[in-house]
């Protein structure tokens, strides 16, 4: 799992599910040739190459007409999801509910928003409109055994890309258990007969792993997912009667959307550069000024959307670590930089003040706990020290004294950050700071050890560490590496808790 954590971490999620539908979409291509699916290749590559025209088109407009960042890899993702799940095109009529289709969930982006935040997932919104306006709905024919291989293991990549494989695991369980039960009571049909059905020939994965875990219309943090899918489990059953019709996986995904907003406090933000901060030669920070007050808790991430010119394999799009506290008047970000950085680095590096930027999606776990009395160690590598920093500064300006042990470890003397803030932890919460180097270096400052961060140090430096509550924040071998040293001093998982850096990178 660590290699495909390295692996899956040198790519956006965005990216990894745009890679995986154009490889479902090429594969019904191949299927159809070969006579397996009831489609010609001819009338799928019409159909995604029609959405995928549409929806940019009708993106472009929205985002013109509302002054939004343009993201082309939204409408990109939304136009073939649709292409999976709506029939391909058997008459030139067909195009007309296609590009009916393409508005509406364009338009949902826009129109059915709150605060700029959009609220239904774009393409089962757009199917659950057409069904009710003109008949016309999805048929979710990628729901095929053919090619349920490949949905299963893009399925997985995704659940382990985003860390949402509980939620998944969740849904699946709920719908196939209701399905199988309502079959049961309504027809006797076999339960395995039943089950094979659900799992291969209906929407199931393909709703699960693809169209559930859209970050922006499902909750942020664990214990609310794990009821948005239940909720949308418990809906997802054709035996569900919903007033005057049956329930359909779209009808359940948009009620669990719904769900979801009541459940989550959506924020969005146009943000504007006030002050860029260098720690070192590649460590900055960006300072921006949110445009609204805003709440949220320390250690807290947002999904940064930067349009520009020619983006990578990574997109426009990523998620930082607040390292501000709600304390504070602005937003700051704390961000490496490397020699051969991404286009979004390198966009982010020649930001401006009048440079357009969105910031949205606030949510992550990685936070204080309620209970004041417990001891916490935080452990922090590289720019994994963003969130202390938010915690720090928080406990300071609201004189929260509490039990805390940092090791925060860093290639370079330059590098290490946020001294400032970790000073006034020491002196008025007598917070303990232990900082590791680990370049390999003659001499170093008093006080800054080297090497890295291994269990020996914490046993050295955390003496009760089978007490505490760990933080762990950083690059993902790191922390799986921290992780195991951990479970190898008797530190119980559930002690355990790490920052969003693997799943959203």
């Amino acid at each position: 799992m660590d290699r495909l954590d390295r692996l899956l971490d040198h790519i956006t999620m965005y990216r990894l599910l745009l890679y995986f539908l154009l490889v479902l979409v090429g594969s019904a291509m191949l299927l159809g040739a070969l006579g397996r699916l009831p489609y010609s290749p001819m009338a799928i590559a019409a159909e995604a190459g029609y959405l995928v025209v549409a929806c940019w088109l009708i993106n472009r407009v929205f985002a013109h007409v509302y002054q939004a960042p343009h993201n082309p890899e939204s409408s990109l993702l939304t136009a073939l999801i649709l292409a999976l799940i709506i029939t391909p095109p058997a008459s030139l009529q067909s195009f007309v509910f296609l590009s009916a289709a393409a508005g509406l969930a364009m338009a949902s982006k826009y129109i059915l928003a709150i605060r700029r935040q959009h609220i239904f997932n774009p393409a089962a919104i757009a199917v659950v409109l057409t069904s009710l306006g003109a008949g016309q709905s999805a048929s979710w024919w990628v729901g095929t055994s053919q090619l349920a291989p490949i949905v299963i293991i893009g399925g997985i990549l995704i659940a382990r890309k985003v860390q949402r494989g509980t939620m998944i695991a969740v849904f699946l369980a709920t719908a196939s258990v209701m399905t199988v039960l309502l079959a049961s009571m309504h027809g006797g049909h076999a339960i395995i007969s039943t089950l094979q059905s659900t799992v291969l020939h209906s929407s199931l994965l393909f709703l699960g792993f693809v169209m559930l875990t859209e970050p922006l219309t499902s909750p942020s943090t664990r214990h609310k997912q794990i009821w948005y899918a239940l909720v949308v489990g418990l809906l997802f059953s054709p035996q569900i009667h919903l007033l005057h019709t049956y329930s359909t996986p779209e009808i359940a995904l948009v009620i669990g959307n719904l769900f979801a907003y009541a459940l989550t406090r959506r924020v969005r933000l146009l943000p504007r550069l006030q002050q860029k901060v260098a720690w070192g030669p590649s460590v900055h920070d960006f300072i921006f000024a949110p445009g609204r007050k805003f709440d949220y808790r320390p250690g807290q991430y947002m999904e940064w959307t930067l349009p520009h010119d020619s983006p990578d394999n990574r997109g426009v799009r990523r998620y930082f670590t607040l390292a501000s506290s709600p304390t504070e008047d602005n937003l700051r970000i704390g961000v490496k930089f490397y020699e051969k950085g991404s286009s979004f680095k390198t966009a982010l590096w020649s930001i401006r003040r009048s440079t357009p930027i969105a910031a949205g999606l606030l949510g992550g776990d990685f936070t204080l706990p309620d209970d004041k009395t417990r001891k916490l160690a935080f452990i922090a590598g590289g720019i994994g020290i963003t969130p202390y920093r938010s915690m720090l500064k928080y406990l300071v300006d609201t004189d929260d004294k509490r039990d805390i042990t940092l090791l925060y470890s860093e290639r370079s003397v330059a590098d290490l950050a946020y001294h400032d803030v970790f000073k006034d932890a020491r002196q008025r919460l007598a917070t303990k700071v232990v900082y590791t180097i680990s370049d390999q270096v003659a001499a170093l400052p008093q006080g800054i050890r080297k090497g890295q961060i291994t269990p020996a140090l914490i046993q050295t430096e955390v003496p009760d560490y089978r007490e505490r509550l760990f933080y762990i924040s950083g690059p993902q071998p790191m922390v799986a590496a921290i992780r195991s040293g951990l479970h190898s001093l008797g530190v119980a998982e559930h002690d355990i808790k790490t920052d969003f850096f693997p799943g959203y990178a």
